[in-house]
């Protein structure tokens, strides 16, 4: 296949490398230096400081050139490996190398809602294109051990197969599985909220609360991801897949989240702008807070959690009040909506 992917982030620059040991890869980025030293010294020294890279992949700083490289090829794809912020943005651009009849299947890896809009991602790419194209790869999945080639498996989500099968065949391979699933919204909406999930764990493992707590906090917070997701059309059987309960507990759980650092920083009880300063790359979860509690209302979907977190980060609700908040709430059945 000849593949372009969009984005020399961590999990672009990741996707693109795994994705090189089988395939005519190309990446571009938007900071030249990080494409310079991929080229010469096979490391992304600013995402993946450390992790040499196969030195079968490409870099080009061209974004025309780059796109090019997948245009008029029989089995071809582009990877969007920006930022959700960047989405529409990346997007608009690729209109102007190409009308999108001329286009290759189209795959995204970012995870969440656009800021202003509450769209997800395959809204966003619907709203530019005018009709629904491409599809997400997403799932489980730290961008270090991806790079580094430890086994992973991730979800190949779209209501259209061929796009499915094109996400297939550009990156199973080696240690990594794919899995195909029609329901993109169910995989969007998981990939997108867990991140606050993991905020909310990172202040309760930061507080010292207990696995007892953690073990709660998790299953809890798949209920409002669960409630969330079929009021917007998905199927609750997806959360309960990679997309779902498996992206829950890895960013819940594991050390590299950068969305459950911020929690354990809050539990600190360091100011948000210091977290982010610190962190020096976007956490989804502070952005994804405030909209998922806006749609969440709007759709009349119970989101507790969620709303805790969301004052935490942004109404100055101290994190020992944010778990008293949910610790008093009212007895329940525990499949109530």
């Amino acid at each position: 296949m000849h593949i372009t992917v969009f984005g020399a982030g961590a999990w672009g620059t990741a996707v693109a490398a795994h994705m090189s040991f089988a395939h005519e890869t190309v990446l571009w980025g938007r900071d030249p230096t990080v494409l310079v030293s991929i080229a010469s010294q096979r490391e992304n020294p600013r995402y993946l400081a450390g992790i040499k890279l196969n030195p079968s992949l490409k870099v080009q700083a061209d974004f025309a050139l780059a796109a090019k490289h997948s245009l008029g090829q029989p089995d071809s794809l582009w990877v969007l490996g920006t930022p959700m912020g960047a989405l529409r943005q990346t997007l608009e651009q690729l209109q102007q190398i190409a009308p999108v009849e001329q286009w290759p299947p189209l795959v995204w890896l970012c995870k969440g809602f656009e800021v202003g809009t509450g769209l997800m991602p395959h809204q966003v790419v619907e709203d530019v294109l005018c009709k629904p194209y491409g599809g997400a790869l997403t799932g489980p999945s730290f961008a270090a051990e991806v790079a580094r080639g430890l086994p992973c498996a991730l979800t190949a989500a779209s209501a259209d197969e061929p796009t499915r099968q094109a996400m297939v065949r550009a990156a199973h391979h080696a240690a990594l599985r794919v899995y195909e699933l029609d329901d993109l919204v169910g995989a969007e909406v998981g990939g997108a909220v867990k991140n606050i999930m993991a905020v909310a764990t990172g202040i309760c493992d930061g507080m010292q609360l207990g696995l007892n707590a953690r073990a709660a906090l998790i299953t809890r917070g798949m209920a409002e991801i669960k409630r969330l997701a079929v009021a917007l059309g998905a199927q609750a059987e997806t959360l309960n897949g990679l997309s779902g309960f498996g992206d829950l507990i890895l960013t819940c759980t594991g050390d590299l989240s950068r969305n459950r650092r911020v929690g354990l920083m809050l539990a600190q009880g360091k100011s948000l702008d210091t977290i982010l300063k610190e962190l020096g790359q976007v956490a989804e979860g502070v952005k994804c807070a405030p909209v998922v509690k806006e749609l969440a209302g709007k759709l009349g979907v119970d989101m507790p959690i969620t709303a805790a977190v969301n004052s935490v980060l942004f109404d100055g609700l101290s994190p020992g009040e944010g778990v008293m908040r949910l610790l008093s709430r009212g007895a329940r059945s525990e499949d109530a909506d």
